[in-house]
């Protein structure tokens, strides 16, 4: 009997278990091309939503390619790809051509997030503004452009076919986490501005100016840090560089052969107090080592393990409690 009992309720418990992942994990809302979903269209799922929006919706979005531009005005959306290659967000937008009548970059991209907008998390998508491939001009065409704060990519593709591909540009308080995402795009490609921590990423670039760019201009504690990435590009590609307060931190990360003998430099119209803040720690070249990235992270006074995203947010932020807890709940 007891036995018994205690098969019934450990079969019981299982099923609980079971139903309360189901609920976590469906989505609140569906997107299908096909009509199958709530919508056929991102955007119309996006305003679906009631601003403020103050509790986490899911958003699923499955297979197709949306040629749709995207603007996104309220926080605590998870928009959820089937699969990074098989849901695309693609549209085709120049910077200079919407700005010609437009006085903010509000717009110009494939994905625009508003200023004010907290808590968003991209997975399992790929965002591309293609203008480059179809009209020849490889100018600055974002894939995402906007302020907001506290944003999250998982295994994304984020490309464009000119520069600026990834533009979060909270000078402020922005903070952006990313990870196993893959990154395309011509100049300055992916260039935050404030605090930034992309982890076991790919980047490739097409052109002969710079990869990464930073902005920490409006605090001495903001930095980018790259950990266990991988850098490629046309032969001669350089890694990085900076107009404004910059500290990069290079962690793990392999450069290609193709990459340039070229530091990260500053490029900026006037001085700034803080130049020369590029810190490695085990980085490596595959064609053999240049000097420029030897180790030298001991000068900040932290060890590889100190430098985590919680404090790299200086204990503000932590995204991978955020992310445990998603999965926990099965939203990924």
């Amino acid at each position: 009997m007891n036995l018994l009992f205690s098969r019934t309720t450990v079969l019981f418990c299982l099923l609980v278990i079971c139903h309360t992942r189901l609920l976590g994990s469906s989505p609140d809302i569906i997107v299908a091309k096909d009509g199958s979903g709530n919508f056929t269209t991102i955007q119309a799922a996006l305003s679906s939503l009631k601003a403020p929006n103050k509790q986490l919706k899911v958003i699923l979005v499955k297979s197709g390619i949306y040629n749709e531009k995207v603007y996104i005005t309220t926080g605590n959306i998870l928009l959820k790809g089937i699969h990074k290659d098989s849901v695309k967000i693609v549209y085709a937008e120049l910077r200079k051509n919407w700005r010609k009548e437009h006085d903010s970059d509000y717009g110009s991209a494939v994905v625009n997030i508003a200023p004010d907008v907290t808590n968003l998390i991209f997975s399992g998508v790929t965002i591309h503004n293609n203008y480059g491939s179809l009209y020849g001009d490889h100018d600055h065409q974002f894939a995402v452009r906007g302020g907001g704060t506290k944003i999250i990519m998982l295994q994304c593709n984020i490309i464009a076919d000119g520069g600026d591909a990834l533009s979060l540009w909270n000078t402020k308080n922005g903070m952006y986490y990313h990870s196993l995402c893959y990154f395309e795009g011509y100049v300055d490609y992916v260039c935050p501005r404030g605090w930034c921590y992309i982890d076991s990423s790919r980047f490739y670039g097409h052109n002969l100016s710079a990869s990464i760019w930073m902005d920490g201009d409006m605090d001495s504690t903001q930095k980018f840090v790259l950990r266990n990435c991988y850098f490629d590009g046309i032969p001669g590609f350089p890694l990085g560089r900076h107009h404004r307060e910059a500290a990069f931190y290079l962690l793990n990360c392999t450069f290609s052969k193709n990459m340039a003998d070229r530091a990260i430099y500053f490029c900026g119209p006037s001085p700034i107090k803080y130049l020369g803040r590029y810190y490695y720690y085990n980085c490596t070249k595959e064609d053999g080592n240049f000097t420029w990235f030897a180790d030298n992270l001991h000068k900040t006074g932290n060890s590889p393990t100190e430098i985590t995203p919680l404090s790299v947010f200086n204990g503000q932020w932590d995204p991978l409690n955020e992310i445990k807890q998603m999965q926990i709940k099965g939203h990924l």
